[in-house]
């Protein structure tokens, strides 16, 4: 069983190498420096007495593969056309300004539903969910700091803060890249599982 195992994963191993996009990691425009822990990424950029973190997880970035088709739909012949997988990882954007002992943490996301708003004028595709102060420099973010759900928030304040984000760089093109970069990282760590899994299927 192993064996047919260890022969499945170099099958799989190649193919995927096959279709990987880029050998290595785009570059996000605007001045980002990228560093890489693992699944962990972030983002890093200084502007005018700023310092700005984008942080994102690859893991559980990949929306559930939505089968609107029944099965009777599909033909035979369209079996091999799959969806392009795509990373859509939450991501935090923290801002910190040299003179104050506060860090402002957005936590934004990738609406679902994306999709069906070709109607609206320019739809940003990122939304803020949370905002809230947290101590700068602590590892640890304390729940007893005030949390700003933006679920039941006035639009005019929304609009300031996504303003606020846009003029320190995070608006629909970084968000785009950062799919992009998001995509190309979780594929490569995927590749590295299938060749680990390999070494430790194929070990006596």
């Amino acid at each position: 069983g192993d064996k047919a195992f260890a022969q499945f994963l170099t099958d799989e191993i190649k193919e995927e190498r096959k279709i990987q996009k880029h050998k290595a990691l785009p570059k996000v425009s605007g001045g980002w420096e990228l560093e890489v822990h693992g699944t962990e990424a972030r983002l890093l950029r200084r502007v005018a007495g700023e310092k700005i973190t984008v942080t994102f997880n690859i893991n559980n970035s990949i929306p559930p593969a939505v089968d609107d088709e029944g099965p009777e739909e599909q033909k035979p012949d369209e079996q091999e056309e799959e969806p392009d997988i795509t990373s859509t990882p939450n991501f935090v954007v923290e801002v910190v300004k040299d003179d104050t002992k506060q860090t402002l943490v957005l936590d934004c996301h990738y609406p679902e539903d994306e999709v069906g708003h070709e109607g609206e004028e320019e739809s940003d595709i990122f939304t803020i969910r949370e905002v809230s102060f947290q101590p700068t420099g602590e590892s640890d973010w304390k729940d007893t700091n005030y949390t700003l759900n933006t679920d039941s928030l006035d639009w005019a304040l929304y609009d300031h803060l996504m303003d606020f984000l846009a003029d320190r760089g995070v608006d629909n093109t970084f968000a785009d890249e950062l799919i992009e970069l998001s995509t190309a990282l979780e594929h490569q760590e995927y590749i590295k599982f299938l060749e680990d899994l390999k070494s430790f299927v194929k070990c006596q």
